[in-house]
């Protein structure tokens, strides 16, 4: 009887445990990706130097890691870089993104970059534009 009793204080504390660490787990907020800007303006530009560069930075504001999964944008014209490493709470992360003119009809454009992440909201756009002339 006294084993018995020993056996059920034993599985009680480990369930108590259990419950403990799953609460604390989905107690903590997801990852949550915060960018200090969204959109970023080039300007005028001349087509003799069609290649302007631009950087978004960001910082994980939750409680998990930040993984980037993607970042793609709307035309070849548009490459985006993106740090590949998870972004810790706190920490910053950026997206370096290039815009290549060349060949490019003149005047004004607007090119989005979609980023999908493990954050809260999965699916975040930026946005660069500008006004590339002769």
């Amino acid at each position: 009887m006294n084993k018995i009793v020993k056996d059920m204080k034993k599985l009680l504390l480990f369930s108590l445990l259990l419950i403990c660490g799953i609460t604390t787990a989905m107690a903590q907020k997801p990852a949550e990706i915060k960018f200090d800007k969204v959109t970023h303006n080039f300007g005028k530009f001349s087509e003799k130097e069609p290649i302007m560069t631009c950087t978004f930075a960001f910082t994980n504001v939750g409680e998990q890691p930040l993984v980037i999964n993607q970042a793609m944008a709307s035309c070849g014209c548009t490459v985006p870089n993106y740090t590949k490493e998870p972004i810790q709470p706190g920490k910053t992360g950026e997206i370096k993104v290039t815009y290549n003119g060349t060949g490019k009809a003149l005047g004004h454009f607007k090119k989005s970059i979609t980023v999908r992440t493990n954050g809260a909201v999965e699916i975040s756009r930026l946005y660069i534009e500008g006004d590339m002339t002769e």
